[in-house]
């Protein structure tokens, strides 16, 4: 019995330690990324901005997906970044190649992220503008 509880308490440990990493990889980007710093503060521009023109549930989840996508991806993007530089001090084409197409599908993201905010925002934008 003694071996069943130092397992799950073992198994309870790790799954606090995988959030603490989480939480200390979300901390990082978020203090020392440019990127993730301009995402951060176009995403509370774009929370309050839900809730003044009070959009629908829909559109939340809409709204969340792209926040929360936009952001992850930016966090992979820096990993591979990080992981290419750790690799080589050198110019290699690969670790540009690697680099680019990681900045490439932050930046599709991007797009698609503003095209959903310009569906959701640019009517209501549109009619407050035409009163």
């Amino acid at each position: 019995m003694v071996t069943g509880l130092h397992a799950n308490k073992r198994k309870k440990n790790r799954l606090v330690s995988s959030f603490r990493f989480g939480f200390q990889g979300i901390a990082s980007a978020a203090s020392g990324e440019r990127n993730m710093q301009i995402h951060i503060c176009i995403s509370v521009l774009v929370i309050l901005a839900g809730f003044a023109f009070s959009i629908t549930r829909s559109e939340w989840i809409a709204v969340l997906l792209a926040i929360g996508g936009m952001i992850a991806l930016e966090m992979m993007n820096t990993a591979v970044e990080r992981t290419v530089d750790l690799y080589t001090d050198e110019f290699h084409p690969l670790a540009k190649q690697a680099k680019d197409i990681s900045a490439g599908a932050v930046l599709i993201f991007a797009i698609i992220s503003v095209i959903i905010g310009m569906i959701i925002f640019l009517p209501r934008i549109l009619a407050i503008v035409h009163l």
